[in-house]
């Protein structure tokens, strides 16, 4: 089966503004196809997820995969997960991190590439996701955002980003692991089996 999304990253590298990324032969991270059913969009791609060309290629991916309940195979299957980040490229890095995702990249790309995918479920993995997709209807913070994922939810899930550097987040929030998880994996399931 031929890639859908192969044209689309085509005309994202030969965007001008791209051009510093493609002249370190880095393809924009974005995967899926029409077929996915379960959408997962996230910040950026972190540097060892571009240098491989494989989302989620770290230390936050095997976080995900565990709080999705779902193997790597399936993970990087496109007829299964679509991966749709508010930039293509790895930022670089920030005092704290990674740098944010650029403005105006989802603005930009968004709309056509959301127009190819038809999910059963839509996870939004960290705050610029969950800016860009619930507006207004997002809570304060991100914290309040993920705690009213019932809200949003069977559709949508907002979640933390699984970066390792969220420790803190998480001894704050025991009720994520011990409430949404679970509940994740179960709509990962059901979206799946459909």
């Amino acid at each position: 089966m031929s890639d859908p999304f192969e044209r689309l990253r085509d005309e994202i590298a030969a965007d001008p503004v791209n051009a510093e990324y493609t002249a370190l032969g880095w393809r924009p991270l974005i995967t899926g196809s029409p077929e996915s059913r379960v959408l997962i969009m996230s910040q950026a791609p972190g540097r060892r997820a571009q240098e491989s060309g494989v989302p989620f290629n770290d230390a936050s991916g095997v976080r995900l995969l565990d709080w999705l309940g779902v193997t790597r195979a399936d993970f990087d299957d496109p007829a299964k997960f679509a991966i749709v980040p508010m930039d293509f490229y790895y930022p670089g890095k920030g005092a704290s991190g990674d740098l944010p995702p650029r403005r105006g990249i989802a603005a930009a790309w968004h709309p056509r590439i959301l127009a190819e995918l038809r999910p059963r479920l839509t996870v939004l993995v960290g705050a610029y996701a969950q800016r860009e997709r619930l507006g207004d209807r997002r809570g304060a913070t991100l914290t309040d955002t993920v705690r009213a994922w019932r809200a949003y939810a069977p559709a949508v899930v907002p979640i933390v980003h699984p970066s390792p550097l969220n420790v803190g987040w998480h001894l704050r929030n025991p009720w994520f692991e011990a409430e949404l998880v679970p509940e994740l994996r179960r709509l990962v399931a059901a979206a799946l089996a459909e």
